[in-house]
């Protein structure tokens, strides 16, 4: 089913927001000082390509230089990101079948204005983690 909604997803509205995020990534990497803020924007392009089946979790050390860092971020980029996703997540929501992938789309709003001192794992269990 993962696969199912993430192609879907890939078709309706994830190809842009993945083109959203390494635009941005790009434009920051090229101003040098906000390379940091570059590479959490590629870190994210990937999670938006290809959202189901991941989750986002806070890193345990993301303190008071990660809070900063995020509203150097809001300024640069994440409120368009932000703005990108909510429009998209509207617009999915127009059907029922896009219902799911809307959601997932307001799901990343948080994300996309505060990206660093989160990361991106895997929901599946593997076969080292108890699963068994």
């Amino acid at each position: 089913m993962r696969t199912i909604l993430n192609v879907i997803w890939l078709v309706l509205s994830g190809f842009w927001l993945f083109l959203g995020y390494m635009l941005a990534g790009i434009i920051l990497c090229i101003l040098i000082v906000t390379i940091p803020w570059g590479i959490a924007s590629f870190r994210i392009a990937g999670y938006a390509l290809w959202p189901f089946g991941r989750q986002i979790i806070d890193k345990p050390r993301g303190g008071i230089g990660a809070f900063l860092g995020n509203v150097v971020w809001v300024v640069l980029a994440g409120w368009w990101l932000a703005i990108g996703h909510i429009v998209s997540g509207i617009a999915l929501c127009v059907t029922i079948i896009g219902i799911p992938m809307g959601i997932a789309d307001f799901k990343m709003v948080p994300i996309s204005l505060m990206p660093l001192g989160k990361d991106i794992v895997s929901t599946r269990r593997g076969p080292f983690d108890g699963s068994r």
